[in-house]
């Protein structure tokens, strides 16, 4: 009886490897048939793949938010380089512009000094103008280094602005024509009518109509609108012929004698940048 059992525990189990070699066999073959897997593979293979899309879909949302991020940056830092750059075009403008017109004020301003014969010309700029003084005065960067002195005639580069009232060693005080200084130093003028030459001082300036005023007249000759009006050069500092306006209006007394000459200045006087101060050689 023993023996019964003895071959048929062995039966069993030769069985049972001979199933196990077969199955080894098998799980060989179909994995080397990856067109055929089997059932337990595609559920595995279908659970891996709804794993790795759970997992890979936010890390890919949060890679692109990165991405995203990171060109908006790169975008931002375009942009002020590029606003940058504009701004540094519109300043190159603007002082390609001044140089520009600074050229053609001292071509002008060169052209003038060679009228000036009889005197030192001595360029200079305009580097101070109170708004409280603006029609009384401004401050040129000479000074008696450079042989300013007091009483010197000022010209802008289309005719007289002022006189050098005050000398400091690097710049000058000038009084401008337009100023409402009373006790001012006035300048001597002349223009010509129909062949006559007429007198007079500047007495004043009208500022609404931007307006200087010749006064101090005696000759009885009529004056023509658009005369030139210029120095007479016998105030002794002042050059003769100097340029200071044309004549605008003429007001008369009862018996035809002029009274008032309103003359339109030939210089700008809102556009000082580049005088000449008129210096009297010895």
């Amino acid at each position: 009886m023993q023996k019964f059992f003895f071959n048929k525990k062995l039966v069993i189990t030769l069985i049972a490897l001979i199933i196990s070699f077969l199955l080894i066999a098998y799980s060989i073959t179909v994995r080397n048939n990856r067109s055929t897997p089997s059932f337990v593979q595609q559920v595995g293979n279908e659970a891996f793949g709804l794993v790795d899309r759970v997992i890979s879909y936010p890390v890919e949302l949060v890679a692109n938010a990165g991405s995203s991020v990171t060109d908006l940056l790169n975008t931002y830092e375009e942009n002020q380089k590029l606003k940058q750059q504009i701004d540094q075009l519109a300043a190159d403008k603007v002082e390609n512009q001044t140089l520009r017109k600074e050229n053609k004020q001292l071509k002008e301003q060169l052209k003038l000094d060679r009228s000036l014969t009889d005197y030192t010309k001595i360029s200079a700029h305009v580097i101070s103008r109170a708004p409280s003084a603006w029609q009384n005065q401004i401050v040129i960067s000479k000074g008696s280094i450079a042989g300013v002195t007091k009483n010197s005639a000022v010209m802008s580069r289309k005719g007289l602005v002022g006189r050098v009232v005050e000398v400091n060693k690097s710049n000058s005080k000038v009084e401008l024509l337009t100023t409402q200084n009373d006790a001012s130093n006035r300048f001597a003028v002349q223009l010509e009518s129909d062949g006559q030459v007429i007198n007079g001082l500047i007495t004043g300036y009208d500022s609404q109509k931007n307006q200087l005023i010749m006064g101090q007249i005696t000759s009885k000759t009529k004056i023509k609108k658009g005369a030139q009006v210029i120095t007479s050069g016998m105030g002794g500092n002042t050059p003769k012929g100097l340029l200071i306006g044309t004549v605008a209006k003429v007001t008369n007394d009862d018996d035809g004698l002029a009274t008032k000459v309103y003359i339109r200045p030939a210089a700008d006087m809102t556009d000082l940048s580049v005088v000449t101060v008129a210096k009297r050689e010895d």
